[in-house]
This record gives structure tokens, C-alpha cells and sequence, in this order.
């Protein structure tokens, strides 16, 4: 299987060819590939030149290690089109996929001063703090950390916030929602998130801010959001 003339560097023909076993189904999603050990003996090179090719394919998403279990076939990454403003409920039942919270924290804080500024408060007015893990099919897909004015929303309250917010807030509060900014970076995760997101330190997050608004250009909630970056992606559409 493996040219050892080839310039193609050996774990580079390894990873090819264990991405093509996944893309042609014959390695099953969920289930473990060959050990290290057995793909050593079966391509006659080092382990180290194996445990490389693996590594690669975590990293591209493709596979995930389970400690002292093995490593095996991840499902295919969760698409988010960045070409409209929807909550992270609503992006999950459009695809058929059963979301649920876990709420990590929930409180009122005087904010620190940039979210403050964001959120256009003056000193001293409070925002709520929502902590939470989003899941996907009882996934960890992203911790995301929410701050919202109390000023506009009094009332939020622990019921709320299980469910979806921007459903509360357009039907309950009878605001409109009407656009966002986002920016993203590739971060190493923290490592209390790393525990709530069931990932390796240390592992790659996609960390997104979002403010998003309402009419008028009133800013109703900033989110800091770190995404298992295994298990989602972010795709735009670009015209010309």
C-alpha cells in the first residue's frame, strides 16, 4: 500500500489511506479503527510515523481519541452558514438534531467594563450571566458564556433560558430581532472548558463574539461561544 520511492512523505500515504477507509465507509462512524500497534505491524513503519497520521486526522476532524479505549470514526461536522442570525436551537432543528442545555451558572453582575461598552450600559447597571454547554443529539458541541441587559429582559428567568432565547424574546417580548456582528478566532481551550467539552488539552476551539441587535441598533446580548472545532464548521457563501 505504501510507496517508499514516492516523495510523498510515508505518513502522509498512511493518512490518505485511512482517510479514503472512512470516506468509503469501510472504517463505520462510532467504531474504532486498527491500533497503533496494529497499523505499525501492517505497514511496517514506526509508530511514530502512525500515531502522526492519526493525529492529523483528529486535527482535521475526521477521527477522535477516547483515553485508554482507542480511537475512532467521528461523525461528519456540524455546517453553520454564516449568512444568517439564528440561535444555536433553531440551527439544530433545522437539521433534524435534538438540542439540549446544560446550565452551568446563571447570575446578575455589574459588568466589566467592555462588555459594558458593547452593550451601550451605563455604569453600575447589571447584566444576567448565562453559562451554559450546548449539546447536539447529547453532544458537546460549544460552551457559551451570554451576558444580556437586565434593563430589557427583568423577567429572565431559569425556565427561559432552557429554552430558546430568541424565541422568548421575538413572541414573549415582542422585540425585533434585526441583525449581528461576529468576528472568530482559532484559541487553545481553557482547561475548565476542556472538561465540559470532553476534548484533549491541549485542543483547538473556534471562539466566536457575537453582538447581536435589535431595531434601532439597541444591543440586547453579547455571547462568547468556544466550539469543538472537531465537530463544527463555519461556511460562507462569497459573490463576486
Amino acid at each position: 500500500m505504501l510507496d517508499k520511492q514516492s516523495p510523498v512523505p510515508i505518513y502522509i500515504q498512511i493518512e490518505e489511506y485511512l482517510k479514503n477507509q472512512i470516506l468509503q465507509g469501510d472504517f463505520v462512524i462510532g467504531v474504532a479503527i486498527p491500533s497503533e500497534r496494529e497499523l505499525t505491524e501492517s505497514f511496517g513503519v514506526s509508530r511514530m510515523t502512525v500515531r502522526q497520521s492519526i493525529t492529523n486526522l483528529v486535527n482535521e476532524g475526521l477521527l477522535y481519541r477516547e483515553k485508554g479505549r482507542g480511537t475512532y470514526v467521528a461523525t461528519p461536522k456540524i455546517e453553520q452558514p454564516l449568512n444568517g442570525l439564528t440561535s444555536f436551537t433553531e440551527d439544530m432543528l433545522s437539521r433534524g438534531m435534538k438540542p439540549s442545555n446544560k446550565l452551568i451558572s446563571f447570575k446578575k453582575i455589574i459588568p466589566e467594563k467592555d462588555i459594558a461598552r458593547e452593550l451601550q450600559l451605563d455604569k453600575d447597571e447589571e447584566v444576567f450571566v448565562v453559562k451554559r454547554i450546548r449539546y447536539a443529539d447529547d453532544k458537546p458541541m460549544a460552551i457559551e458564556r451570554s451576558y444580556l441587559p437586565v434593563k430589557l429582559v427583568p423577567e429572565l428567568d431559569l425556565a427561559t433560558i432552557e429554552g430558546s432565547l430568541y424565541s422568548y424574546i421575538e413572541k414573549d417580548k415582542r422585540l425585533v430581532i434585526s441583525h449581528a456582528t461576529q468576528c472568530m478566532e482559532a484559541v487553545l481551550v481553557k482547561k475548565e472548558d476542556a472538561e465540559l467539552l470532553q476534548v484533549y488539552m491541549p485542543s483547538a476551539v473556534l471562539m466566536i463574539e457575537r453582538i447581536s441587535y435589535l431595531t434601532k441598533g439597541i444591543p440586547f446580548e453579547i455571547v462568547r461561544s468556544a466550539y469543538r472545532a472537531d465537530r463544527y464548521k463555519f461556511i460562507s457563501e462569497i459573490r463576486r
